[in-house]
C-alpha cells in the first residue's frame, strides 16, 4: 500500500522489484497510438479550435481548413496563403518535407478523424483562448508522451481576445498542471503571469543546439511586443533548457523562449505569438509584422523549432529522426519488468510481484530499498545506442516513505548513463503516485552504455523508490 512503511519484504522468488499503488486517474491513461516520424515528411498540426482567430489575432495558416493546398497547392509568397501565420507555413510548405493541416475541433488522440493526433509529429498551439477539455488535456499529453511534438506560443496576461475569462498564459498552464496523464510539472516549467512591453530577448551561446543553428538560419535575437516569459524548473525536469532570455535574466528565470521533453516526445515554448505574426492576414485585423523584423531573427527560431519538435535532431527539412539517420525504435529488454529477473542485472529481491507495492501496469516491478535499515539495491542494464540517433531514457518513479522529515535527504536514489549522473531523487520526493521521468541522452548515441538505478538507504524509517514502464526510445 502506498505510504506504507514495510519491515520489507519482498517476495524471494527470482522476480523481486518494485512497484506502487496509483491512485485516481493521473497516469492511467495508455494507448498504443504513437506518432510515426516519417522519413521525408514532418507532419505538422496547427490548431484553431480554440479562438485563435479572436479579437485581432489571426493565427491560421491559411483560411482553407484542414487543408491549405486548397487555397493555393504551390505557394511561393505569403499572401499565396491567407493568415497571419501564412509565412511560417508557406516557408514549410516550400521545403517539399512537410505535411500541414489545420484543426477547427476538439483534438483527440487515437481516434478516425483526419486530424486526429495520431496522424501528426507535431502540435501547434498558436495562443489559443479558450480552455482545453479534460479529454482534450489527456490526447494533447498523452501524444506528446508517445513521442509527438508540442509547440506552445502564448502572449502576455490578460490577452484574453474572446473576453471569456481565460487567456493563454492561463489556458497552456492548465494544461500542464490539471491533466490526468501528469499533473505534475512534467515539462519543468510555468508560464509568468507578466506583460513586458517590448525587447529583443537574446538566444544564449550554444552553436550545438538544433533550434538555435538549424538548417533554416541562426537565431540571435527574437521580438517582444507584449509578451511574457517561463520559470524553468529543473528539478522537476532535467530536460528543461531556456534558449531565449529577456534582457537582464538567464538560468531559470526569464526565459522567453524555452524547449524540454516529456516521455519520448520534445516540447517547445514561447511567450509571445508577435514574433509569429507576418502582418497579412484576414480583412479587418490589426497585424504587425514580426515574422520579418529586422532586429530579430524569428522565422529561423519558428522553423528550426518546428524542426526539431518533428523529431529532426538537426536538419531543417528533409527527413525526422536525426535527419533521417536512426531507425525509431524502443532498446530497453523487458521494459516493464514482466518477464521476471532477466535482461537487468538488479540486486536480489528488486525485481518482484510483491502485492506490498503495486505495479503501474501488469504485476512485476523494479522496487529498490524499503527496509527501514541501512541497504543499497541497484538495477542496470546496458544497451547499444546507434549513431545518428536522438535518444530519450524514461520511466515511471514512485517514492514511498517513512521518514518524516521536510529538510533531510537520508535515503537516495541516483540514476545515471553511462559517467553521467542524470537525477538524484530522495524521501524528500515522496509523492502518492507513480511520476513520469524522462531525460534526453541523447550524446550518448553510438555508444554503449549502462542504465542503472542506485538506491542507499540509511539506518531507521524506510523509503522504497518504485520503479515501472522503463523505457529508451530513439528516433
Amino acid at each position: 500500500m502506498l505510504g506504507s512503511r514495510r519491515s520489507r519484504r519482498r517476495l524471494t522468488t527470482a522476480l523481486a522489484g518494485l512497484g506502487l499503488f496509483v491512485t485516481g486517474a493521473a497516469l492511467q491513461v495508455t494507448t498504443t497510438a504513437t506518432p510515426a516520424h516519417a522519413a521525408t515528411t514532418h507532419r505538422v498540426l496547427f490548431d484553431d479550435g480554440h479562438a485563435e482567430e479572436a479579437g485581432n489575432a489571426d493565427w491560421i495558416i491559411s483560411t482553407s481548413k484542414p487543408d491549405p493546398l486548397a487555397q493555393d497547392s504551390s505557394p511561393s509568397a505569403e499572401t499565396d496563403w491567407t493568415g497571419a501565420l501564412s509565412s511560417w507555413g508557406v516557408a514549410l510548405q516550400k521545403t517539399g518535407s512537410y505535411s500541414l493541416k489545420t484543426a477547427t475541433s476538439a483534438l483527440t488522440y487515437g481516434g478516425s478523424s483526419t486530424t486526429d493526433l495520431s496522424n501528426f509529429d507535431t502540435l501547434v498551439l498558436p495562443e489559443p483562448n479558450t480552455l482545453f477539455t479534460t479529454a482534450e488535456k489527456t490526447a494533447i499529453m498523452t501524444f506528446v508522451q508517445n513521442g509527438g511534438g508540442l509547440f506552445m506560443i502564448s502572449d502576455h496576461t490578460g490577452a484574453d481576445r474572446n473576453s471569456d475569462g481565460e487567456d493563454a498564459v492561463e489556458i497552456l498552464n492548465d494544461l500542464m498542471t490539471n491533466n490526468s496523464v501528469d499533473s505534475t510539472d512534467p515539462f519543468g516549467f510555468s508560464i509568468d503571469t507578466l506583460d513586458i512591453s517590448s525587447g529583443y530577448p537574446a538566444a544564449i551561446s550554444d552553436s550545438s543546439n538544433a533550434v538555435l543553428n538549424g538548417a533554416f538560419g541562426t537565431v540571435t535575437k527574437s521580438l517582444i511586443a507584449d509578451g511574457t516569459t517561463a520559470t524553468l524548473k529543473p528539478a522537476d525536469n532535467a530536460n528543461v533548457k531556456g534558449l531565449v532570455y529577456r534582457s537582464g535574466y538567464s538560468g531559470n528565470t526569464g526565459a522567453f523562449f524555452a524547449t524540454s521533453t516529456f516521455g519520448s516526445g520534445r516540447v517547445a515554448f514561447w511567450g509571445d505569438s508577435s514574433p509569429i505574426d507576418d502582418g497579412t492576414g484576414q480583412s479587418g485585423n490589426t497585424l504587425y509584422d514580426g515574422w520579418n523584423d529586422t532586429g530579430a531573427t524569428n522565422a529561423a527560431l519558428a522553423l528550426n523549432a518546428t524542426a526539431w519538435l518533428a523529431g529532426d535532431g538537426s536538419t531543417g527539412g528533409g527527413g525526422g529522426g536525426g535527419g533521417g539517420t536512426c531507425t525509431a525504435a524502443q532498446l530497453l529488454g523487458n521494459p516493464g519488468f514482466e518477464s521476471g529477473n532477466t535482461t537487468w542485472t538488479a540486486s536480489s529481491g528488486v525485481i518482484t510481484n510483491s502485492s506490498s507495492e503495486a505495479a503501474r501496469t501488469g504485476s512485476y516491478k523494479a522496487w529498490l530499498d524499503g527496509y527501514g535499515s541501512a541497504h543499497t539495491d541497484t538495477l542496470s542494464q546496458s544497451v547499444t545506442i546507434p549513431s545518428g540517433c536522438s535518444a530519450t531514457l524514461s520511466f515511471y518513479l514512485h517514492i514511498d516513505t517513512a521518514e518524516t522529515t521536510t529538510s533531510t535527504a537520508y535515503d537516495k536514489l541516483t540514476v545515471t548513463a553511462g559517467s553521467t549522473t542524470l537525477a538524484t531523487y530522495s524521501n524528500l520526493n515522496a509523492a502518492s503516485g507513480y511520476v513520469l521521468k524522462s531525460f534526453d541522452v541523447s550524446s550518448l548515441a553510438g555508444t554503449t552504455a549502462t542504465i542503472k538505478f542506485s538506491g542507499v538507504e540509511g539506518s531507521t524509517l524506510q523509503t522504497s523508490f518504485v520503479i515501472d514502464d522503463t523505457a529508451l526510445n530513439v528516433s
